[in-house]
């Protein structure tokens, strides 16, 4: 994403609606410099252009009573509601209410990988629209009600624009989004359904992207809340609600090891994010974690960095059958380095056959079906339990944030033989 301050058109709310529409939230603040701005419809810190992220006044007192108030909620995101930017009433206003997706206990891929451990797999292809991005649409939905916007848009690879489109039919808000013109064509059918309008761009993601910031600042984008733009510091905080979900059915306990995949780098930091608030907040125990991110070779600019010893993330063009990965220019790259460094973990890539080995392999072992996203996680994981760093012997969580019905065209697949209805036509199939 191209950094840039955007000043909106759109009201900012007071200081009263703030508290009642944004809950625990207090402030924006730039992740660079630590200014603090009001909550409002921005993105990057007006004095050194750095990412602005919600910051918080947590509930304190007895963590006991709050994990208990967290266990009696919904199942669904909304059961963190008293940790995110959203109102108290979040779970009774019409929305997709995604989220406590299953935590897979995932004991005969562990056996094919020599995981001793204890290996699961966050299958967040339960969500509504399939994808993880449900989680994040979901806040910044909350937001664009608060800020009073009319229309909700994203760049999408396409998980997002599908989430976009029905989160916003249900929320009773029009729908733009705009996505790459050779996307995958169950996520373009996906993304079109919901009724909004969808416009594919020619050209790359990280050209989707640029039209967008130009867009918010033409008159044409008044009253627009772009997810992943001017709302995306919300829109973030979605994926805190994956390290919530994780440590809860884990028995209130960190992963030793999580393997997260890497487009934008995003979801990364904010599960990184999460688990430092739990951690703050008492709900679990304070012990170290490894956070490991996963690339498709074809895209793998954060991975090069980290191979390379570089804080900088060099841009790259996409070319990888893993569509939702496929952003060349990843926002948050540079944090992703700094919290993989950080907590031990690597960046790692993998190519578009192992990306389809790994893809069948999680199929064949768990039932689970993964999108092309779900291959890069499960190969990367294999190629560093392959390689000596990642612990056999820890507790480790990978990641599927998709389901493989929306990347058909990735995995070649038919019946196992064609025959006639008859026992002797069975029998010399060998079947």
């Amino acid at each position: 994403m191209a950094v840039q301050a955007v000043e909106s058109r759109t009201s900012v709310p007071s200081a009263a609606s703030a508290a009642s529409s944004f809950g625990p939230a207090v402030a924006l603040s730039c992740r660079e410099c630590g200014e603090r701005f009001p909550l409002g419809p921005s993105f990057a810190c007006v004095g050194c252009f750095g990412p602005l992220e919600v910051a918080y006044e947590l509930p304190a007192g007895d963590p006991e009573a709050l994990r208990r108030r967290i266990e009696a909620g919904p199942a669904n995101i909304w059961r963190y509601a008293p940790l995110l930017p959203v109102p108290a009433d979040v779970a009774d206003r019409p929305n997709l209410n995604p989220g406590f997706t299953k935590l897979v206990k995932a004991d005969n891929l562990a056996r094919e990988l020599g995981v001793t451990g204890g290996l699961y797999v966050k299958d967040d292809s339960g969500n509504p629209t399939h994808s993880f991005k449900d989680r994040v649409v979901a806040i910044a939905v909350e937001a664009a009600r608060a800020f009073g916007f009319t229309t909700l848009s994203c760049s999408s690879t396409g998980n997002l624009a599908g989430a976009v489109g029905a989160a916003a039919a249900r929320a009773g808000l029009r729908s733009c989004v705009f996505i790459p013109h050779d996307l995958e064509t169950g996520k373009v059918v996906m993304a079109a359904v919901y009724g909004g309008e969808l416009v594919g761009i020619e050209g790359t993601y990280d050209d989707v992207n640029r039209f967008c910031s130009e867009l918010i600042g033409d008159p044409r984008g008044e009253g627009w809340g772009f997810v992943n733009v001017n709302l995306r510091p919300y829109y973030g905080e979605g994926s805190k609600t994956l390290a919530y979900e994780i440590c809860e059915q884990l028995g209130w306990r960190l992963p030793d090891q999580i393997v997260v995949p890497v487009a934008s780098g995003s979801q990364l930091t904010k599960i990184d994010k999460g688990l430092k608030e739990l951690i703050a907040l008492g709900l679990v125990e304070d012990r170290p974690y490894r956070i490991f991110g996963a690339q498709a070779e074809g895209c793998a600019p954060v991975s090069r960095a980290f191979k390379d010893g570089h804080e900088v993330v060099r841009p790259v063009k996409p070319d990888t059958i893993a569509k939702s990965l496929a952003i060349g220019n990843p926002a948050d790259g540079p944090y992703v380095l700094d919290i993989a460094r950080r907590t031990g973990g690597a960046v790692e890539d993998v190519d578009d056959e192992r990306i389809v080995e790994a893809i069948r392999l999680l199929a064949r072992t768990e039932g689970i079906f993964a999108e092309t996203a779900g291959g890069v996680t499960v190969g990367v994981t294999r190629k560093l339990l392959e390689d000596g760093r990642l612990d056999p012997s820890l507790t480790t969580v990978v990641l599927n944030t998709g389901d493989g019905l929306k990347t058909l065209d990735a995995v070649a697949a038919g019946p196992t033989a064609t025959i006639p209805p008859s026992l002797d036509a069975f029998r010399a199939a060998g079947l």
